[in-house]
């Protein structure tokens, strides 16, 4: 008999699933590719299980699972209709990776940083990861106007752009304020590779934001 947590996961799972035989059906190739890539990231627990025989637990697939679906609904209209339908997803998608890279920290740097070191650079962290989100989202939009196609991604105005970095921001005060290390058994099998981690994702995210503000910069100015 499954366990609750993996009735739960499989459920999560098979309507990710559902949303994206819906944007098929609907014709809708942004929902569609959003669905496929929310499927492909919820099923990495898994394949972290079998690939890599890493101890994954609960946790991951099913905040992974929940922050897929909300996803990929939202593309197939609520991000349009329902007001507050981002602010949920963003908060949970942004709580997620700051959960992760608190547990991250908190591995990769036992006995160097301080709770406060930990604190700080998980905050930071996942607000300049919001900022990539959010240019990810622009150079979508810029994109699709070039090339008259439907952008993967929406960017809704300057705006709703506060109110998501908000709601990053909120996330991951919430981790920290918690001290949550529910991912830190997890990533405690893997101390070395974590503390690179830890600061090759950083790098990644700085490196990244440079990169499309620049491409950003040189599509407007070619207009």
């Amino acid at each position: 008999m499954m366990a609750p947590a993996s009735v739960a996961v499989a459920l999560l799972q098979i309507g990710i699933l559902a949303t994206l035989v819906e944007a098929g059906r609907q014709r809708n190739v942004a929902a569609a590719v959003n669905a496929l890539l929310a499927l492909a990231v919820a099923l990495l627990p898994w394949a972290l299980e079998r690939v890599a025989a890493l101890a994954v637990g609960p946790a991951l697939p099913l905040w992974l699972g929940v922050a897929g679906l909300l996803h990929a609904i939202g593309m197939l209209g609520p991000y349009d209709s329902v007001q507050w339908w981002d602010h949920v997803t963003h908060f949970t998608s942004a709580s997620l990776v700051a959960a992760l890279f608190h547990a991250g920290a908190v591995v990769g740097y036992a006995g160097t940083a301080s709770f406060g070191t930990v604190a700080a650079a998980t905050i930071l962290f996942t607000f300049a990861a919001g900022i990539l989100w959010e240019l990810v989202e622009l150079v979508a939009r810029e994109l699709g106007e070039r090339f008259d196609i439907e952008p993967v991604l929406v960017h809704y105005g300057w705006g709703d752009t506060v109110l998501d970095l908000g709601f990053d921001l909120a996330g991951a005060l919430v981790v920290v304020a918690l001290d949550l290390r529910v991912f830190v058994p997890v990533l405690g099998q893997l101390v070395g590779p974590t503390r690179r981690l830890v600061l090759w994702s950083g790098v990644a995210v700085v490196v990244g934001t440079v990169l499309l503000a620049l491409v950003i910069t040189a599509l407007h100015v070619e207009r």
